[in-house]
């Protein structure tokens, strides 16, 4: 196993020891080292590395902005940030635009090899503490899902849960003995009251309550 890795950090001395810390594993070989958001654009397209670890200040724009920009074109690449910023707001956007793992600075050398290892074979390795929100997040996430679904009347329960099962609205129609308008304007009804935009997230939602 030869894992290629590239590093996306301003601060050069952060940025070195990286370097030297995976080179020295017989997994791993550095392929590239960066220091800005614009320099990771172009060059990170060239190499295709297995595993980028990117941290989100740069001088010129985010390491999340990066990833958004560039996930598309690099499919088989997994990104991990390796940053001091621990809030909620970095955390989770880092996540939704694409990161499969999420460091804190001051980790362990070790435990920084062993996640890049991880990532690669398809983990998603976090800090404690980063694992720790992002758990919460998700109990507070079903939480409120829950009560939303409280909201929901009857009718509108019944006819989420046909949905769920596949039926179209015409069959949901005929099951339900209305009109096509009117299930169309309780499932409005129905994503107004979950939160969501389209049939797929309720249904989504409904199946993992």
């Amino acid at each position: 196993m030869s894992i290629s890795v590239a590093i996306v950090e301003d601060e050069k001395h952060y940025n070195n020891a990286l370097k030297k810390i995976i080179d020295y594993d017989a997994d791993l070989h550095c392929i590239g080292q960066f220091y800005s958001g614009k320099a990771a654009l172009v060059s990170l397209q060239e190499i295709h590395p297995d595993v980028v670890l990117m941290d989100i200040k740069l001088p010129d724009m985010s390491g999340i902005e990066v990833i958004a920009q560039i996930l598309d074109t690099l499919p088989a690449t997994r990104f991990m940030m390796c940053t001091s910023f621990e809030d909620d707001l970095h955390i989770y956007e880092a996540l939704k635009v694409g990161a499969t793992g999420y460091l804190i600075k001051g980790e362990s050398m070790d435990k920084i090899i062993a996640s890049i290892k991880d990532v690669y074979q398809g983990g998603a390795p976090m800090s404690f503490g980063v694992a720790k929100r992002v758990l919460q997040y998700f109990r507070e996430e079903k939480t409120n899902f829950n009560n939303h679904l409280n909201e929901l009347s009857k009718t509108e329960h019944d006819i989420l849960d046909l949905l769920a099962k596949g039926h179209l609205y015409k069959e949901i129609a005929d099951i339900k003995e209305v009109t096509l308008d009117t299930v169309k304007k309780h499932v409005g009804n129905i994503y107004k009251k979950l939160h969501v935009n389209n049939k797929v997230e309720a249904i989504n939602l409904f199946k993992n309550q």
